[in-house]
């Protein structure tokens, strides 16, 4: 019987470190793991504030209720929205879909408790700071304290002798190791503690953040104009985007190939007639009129091209990225973690981003390098380009920022641009991009 809870506790754990292949991934299990860690400890930052904030919380609304202390509620309130944007930006890094509800009829906050009782997403803040700062803190601190722990414990038979005999212990105190053979217990310990910071890493992390997913995104009971305003004005940018590709389309075939396609007609209507007077002449009107038809091809093939590039279709987001940058007049370093494919959409709006982006770096900023880092992380891809250029980029110059901006909307994604005068200029955009 004792052998067959054994076969399953070991099942049990091959089954948790198992990856492609049943080979067990140490590497991939240390880099999960110190990326909780990492992430873990911003969020017990974050947690430490939270918890300074209780005490904070508890005394204005005492005052607030006597009558004192009602001027103090909206920026004590604006603190909490602070803090709680903090940890939007946190989780939305680690793939967590959290949007902002803080905007329209409740971008200010509240002056009162009566607009604090009233405010859902108020109350939801408020909620996580109490969850946050208590049972967050705790995971963040255990996160960050197990790697520590089990590098310390599994050293330990090797310093324990010269430490202090405050200091002759393990498991952070809780057991007593003064002797060869409690150093030699620590050790196991150490190494028990670092095969549980492996596996449950990731998901001390996850459960973290599942308090920031569950409060801080907008209130599901709320009213819903505001969604159906965004998908309107989403779709009216869907439609726009639609139809200034259409007239680029048109004035691409209009301006370019059927021109060309005009001068072919009339070359060799050229050549009929001095076929029979000056066959030498006919000869060389021929070889313009081929010329001609070999520039409205390649003109016919670049247009293609910008409607759907093929080659997003036979070597995927990140071979099409790295054509670009290797074509850019700038130089230019490519950075891509993508696992899988995209929907096609997708692809071609980030595509798309890339291409004029560093069209306006080779263009217009006067750089000496640039940068593009393509990241996807949970329903989310992140696009960033980077130049050192002279800074000063806006939509309103003509620079091809508004098409990006109204491409990135008809996906309902985001974009933004922080271009100081001087540089450096970064293009950021995140579109949705559901499993």
């Amino acid at each position: 019987m004792a052998e067959g809870r054994f076969g399953r506790w070991r099942a049990k754990f091959d089954a948790l470190v198992r990856v492609e292949g049943d080979e067990t991934d140490l590497r991939s299990l240390l880099l999960a793991s110190l990326r909780a860690s990492g992430y873990g400890a911003v969020g017990a930052g974050f947690g430490i504030l939270a918890l300074y904030s209780i005490p904070i919380l508890v005394l204005t609304g005492l005052l607030a209720v006597l009558g004192v202390g009602r001027p103090l509620v909206a920026p004590v309130m604006q603190w909490v929205r602070t803090i709680a944007g903090l940890e939007r930006r946190r989780l939305r890094r680690l793939g967590y879909a959290v949007e902002n509800p803080y905007t329209g009829p409740i971008a200010e906050p509240p002056r009162s408790l009566r607009e604090v009782s009233a405010d859902p997403s108020a109350r939801r803040d408020l909620k996580w700071i109490g969850v946050h700062g208590t049972l967050g803190f705790a995971l963040g601190v255990l996160l960050l304290q197990l790697p520590f722990l089990s590098v310390r414990d599994t050293t330990y038979p090797l310093w324990w002798s010269f430490a202090p005999r405050s200091e002759q212990q393990i498991l952070s105190g809780m057991i007593e190791a003064e002797t060869p053979s409690a150093a030699i217990l620590g050790c196991a310990t150490g190494i028990a503690v670092f095969a549980l910071w492996l596996l449950f890493g990731p998901k001390l992390l996850d459960l973290q953040c599942r308090f920031g997913a569950v409060f801080l995104g907008p209130d599901p009971e709320a009213d819903l104009s505001e969604r159906v305003a965004r998908l309107t004005a989403t779709r009216a940018a869907a439609l726009d985007a639609h139809a200034v590709e259409l007239r680029r389309i048109e004035r691409a075939l209009h301006d370019g190939a059927q021109n060309r396609l005009v001068a072919v007609a009339v070359l060799i209507g050229a050549a009929r007639r001095e076929v029979e007077r000056a066959p030498e002449r006919a000869d060389e009107i021929l070889e313009r009129a081929q010329t001609t038809v070999e520039g409205a091809l390649a003109e016919l093939r670049a247009v293609v091209r910008s409607i759907l590039p093929p080659v997003l279709e036979d070597r995927g987001l990140a071979g099409a990225l790295s054509a670009l940058a290797s074509d850019c007049a700038v130089p230019c370093t490519l950075e891509v973690d993508v696992e899988g494919r995209c929907p096609a959409s997708v692809e071609a709006t980030a595509y798309f981003v890339v291409a004029e982006s560093l069209t306006n770096v080779a263009k217009h900023s006067r750089a000496e390098h640039a940068s593009v880092v393509v990241v996807r992380r949970g329903n989310t891809l992140r696009v960033v380009v980077t130049d050192d250029g002279r800074g000063g980029a806006h939509a309103e110059a003509g620079s091809g920022l508004a098409g990006i901006s109204r491409r990135v909307e008809a996906l309902d994604g985001t974009s933004q641009v922080t271009s100081p005068p001087g540089g450096p200029t970064e293009i950021r955009v995140e579109l949705p991009c559901g499993s």
